[in-house]
This record gives C-alpha cells, sequence and structure tokens, in this order.
C-alpha cells in the first residue's frame, strides 16, 4: 500500500499481522485483515487514527517480544528512551536497541517513539531516520527535534 513515507507491505500469517516492511515488492489483494490493517494505516496517516487495533504475533526473540509489548505503550504523539526500556525491562540499552531494530511491525509497533539518550537513535524501516522523522511530525513530537 502506498503511504506518504513510502509504500509498505503487510504479511498475515494465522490471522495475525506479523510484518510491515517498506517494498516495492508484488502484493496480492489481500485478505480481509491486511484490508483492515491498510484502512487503519490511512486512517493514521489521515489523523484520524492513533491507536491500531489489529491482531498481532511478534516473531522474534523474547526480548523482542518484551520490548514489542513495551513500545506498544507508548501513547501516539510521545517518546521514551532505550535507556527508560532498558530500566523497565532490566536489560542493557544496547540490547534494547537491537530489539527496537528488529522489531518486525514497525508503524503499528511504534518503534519510532523510541529515541536514543543524545538523539534520535535509528530506524529500520522506510529510508531509516528520515521515516523516523516523518512518523515523529506527523504525531506532532517534531519539537523533540529541535
Amino acid at each position: 500500500m502506498p503511504t506518504p513515507v513510502g509504500r509498505m507491505v503487510l504479511t498475515e500469517e494465522g490471522g495475525a499481522i506479523t510484518r510491515v516492511a517498506w517494498s516495492d515488492e508484488a502484493a496480492g489483494e489481500g485478505s480481509p485483515l491486511l484490508r483492515e490493517a491498510g484502512r487503519q494505516i490511512e486512517g493514521y496517516f489521515a489523523g484520524k487514527r492513533e491507536v491500531f487495533d489489529l491482531p498481532l504475533r511478534v516473531e522474534g526473540s523474547d526480548l523482542v517480544k518484551l520490548v514489542c509489548a513495551q513500545m506498544c505503550e507508548i501513547p501516539f504523539g510521545e517518546t521514551t528512551t532505550y535507556g527508560a526500556i532498558s530500566k523497565a525491562l532490566g536489560v542493557p540499552a544496547q540490547a534494547i536497541g537491537g530489539a527496537c531494530g528488529a522489531n518486525p511491525i514497525p508503524l503499528i509497533i511504534p518503534c519510532h517513539r523510541v529515541l536514543g539518550a543524545g538523539g534520535l537513535g535509528g530506524f529500520s524501516g522506510g529510508v531509516g531516520v528520515e521515516t523516523k522523522v516523518a512518523l515523529l511530525k506527523h504525531e506532532g513530537a517534531a519539537s523533540l527535534l529541535i
């Protein structure tokens, strides 16, 4: 599906969203769940949706699953840091950064809302940090970037 931050491809397996990727790969029409996910993403970019209500299944290590659960708790327009998640989970901040980078469902699981202690940190989706900045601006968190 086309979005303001690039073309996204969503993957469903077993009744849950398992992957969001920025890609030009060919994709089919999709299932009812994928069409609903597309509607919700369109609503997000239209400024009509702040929370996604979709079944998700995170595939990854236990740490990736824990970090993804923490990221799902970050409200629209707000941010946290790798260090804050590190303290909450009792895991080194570098490991948190790696787990954020391994998030298989970016945007819907809002890893773009996690910042480094002294800057933006990275972003594995879209064209990297530029996409992260665009998403934060969209959510009104751009004052953090000044």
